[in-house]
């Protein structure tokens, strides 16, 4: 029996012997003063060009948080609380306004026969120019953190698509603390579950902006839909129902327009239910928008509007604020110049640095390779090695000389 040890060596091949082709770049400044500034002559304009883009943007932000103060009569909205861009116009129109009074809201178009006291809240809006189309109507909420990890994974796929999940299954999943709830020591699922659906935005917005007099829009108002909002990747994830018996189950518990539960002819239909499905998807930053409805069709013409708004959403009790957002797009989308500062910023700054950087090549050129600017070729580390080793300054020059020499010959 052999007894020679087994060899741990790796086999003689180009792979495991590292000696395949590779092409190792040399960083010299005839090749990186020039990237620099080609970087910097193709961004400038482009961030240019995305700025232009955004700023041909029309659109009207209003906060209307704090619109149920505004008592009956219409009151000037504060300058920090909305923001304007009409593009072409030399005037942002006058200033918006706000009114609010007690009414009743039904949250479904009276779709369950219930009804709840409300605060209805009347946006008033001039625009000095003529808003082509497509028009986007959103809603814009402020510190909400979406993004938080529970409150993302707070769901259950499987009952949205409509599999009727009972509560053994889904008490214990990501939906809890709202998977379950118990009545008369009998649990009952809750659909939908999680975090998610429960905190589902309920102001509403009307699908119609009125003219506030005769001459605008013809004394027509500009109507408004709310369907084809959603992703259609979106609508694919949701189904109808699969309870067969609606008492089986509970509605979340914010959902006010199911008081006394659910019944037959009075289940939500998620796969039909747009507005859910648009604010299921999540938003990766804490201020977001998202779409409520729109108008494809025709242009909204200049004129003083106003729309009507049932105050469901309490944003106050987390310090938040919401705002009514109308917009046009471009063909970069809506209105955002984050993207164009962005690039014009480094394409100024690759400009600069390139223009720096020749000039101090061109000032003290530096030899390539030149080894010696290693930290440890100077005179003082040399003497410093002599005298903290107490070997001389000739053992601390010869050590120099044998390393300078070693670091040549790698070049």
């Amino acid at each position: 029996m052999s007894t020679e040890a087994k060899s741990r060596k790796p086999a003689n091949t180009a792979f495991k012997q590292q000696r395949l082709k590779a092409w190792q770049p040399i960083l010299t400044p005839k090749t990186v003063l020039p990237t620099f500034i080609l970087i910097g002559i193709l961004f400038a304009p482009i961030g240019g060009l995305l700025l232009w883009a955004s700023d041909t943007v029309a659109e009207v932000v209003i906060d209307y948080t704090q619109c149920d103060k505004a008592g009956p009569t219409f009151t000037p909205i504060p300058q920090d609380l909305y923001s304007v861009n009409f593009p072409g116009s030399d005037t942002d129109g006058n200033v918006p306004e706000y009114r609010s009074v007690q009414g009743v809201s039904d949250g479904t178009n009276g779709a369950n026969n219930v009804t709840w006291p409300t605060t209805k809240c009347t946006v008033k809006f001039n625009l000095p120019v003529k808003l082509k189309k497509p028009v986007f109507v959103y809603y814009r909420l402020t510190n909400f953190y979406q993004n938080h990890r529970r409150y993302v994974k707070s769901l259950d796929a499987k009952q949205l698509s409509g599999t009727p999940r009972q509560a053994s299954e889904l008490k214990g999943g990501a939906c809890d603390p709202l998977a379950v709830v118990e009545e008369n020591g009998t649990q009952y699922p809750i659909y939908p579950c999680g975090l998610i659906a429960n905190s589902i935005f309920n102001d509403t917005f009307g699908l119609a902006l009125k003219p506030f007099d005769p001459e605008t829009n013809n004394n027509n108002s500009y109507l408004l839909q709310d369907t084809g909002i959603s992703w259609k990747s979106d609508i694919r994830k949701y189904g109808k129902s699969g309870y067969i018996d609606p008492k089986s189950v509970r509605p979340p518990p914010n959902w006010r327009n199911y008081p006394n539960g659910y019944s037959e002819g009075n289940t939500p239909d998620l796969s039909k239910d747009e507005h859910f499905q648009v604010w299921m998807r999540t938003a990766g930053l804490p201020n977001f928008r998202k779409l409520y409805s729109k108008n494809e069709q025709d242009d909204l013409m200049s004129g003083t509007y106003t729309i009507d708004i049932d105050m469901n959403y309490n944003v106050t009790s987390y310090g938040g604020t919401k705002s009514l957002v109308i917009s046009t797009v471009s063909f970069m989308g809506g209105r955002n110049p984050f993207l164009g500062i962005a690039y014009v910023v480094v394409g100024v700054l690759c400009v600069v640095l390139g223009l720096l950087f020749t000039a101090r090549h061109l000032y003290k050129p530096r030899r390539l390779g030149d080894h010696t600017y290693l930290s440890w070729n100077q005179n003082g580390a040399g003497a410093g090695v002599g005298a903290g080793t107490g070997t001389g300054a000739g053992a601390a020059n010869n050590e120099t000389s044998a390393t300078a020499t070693g670091a040549s010959a790698r070049y």
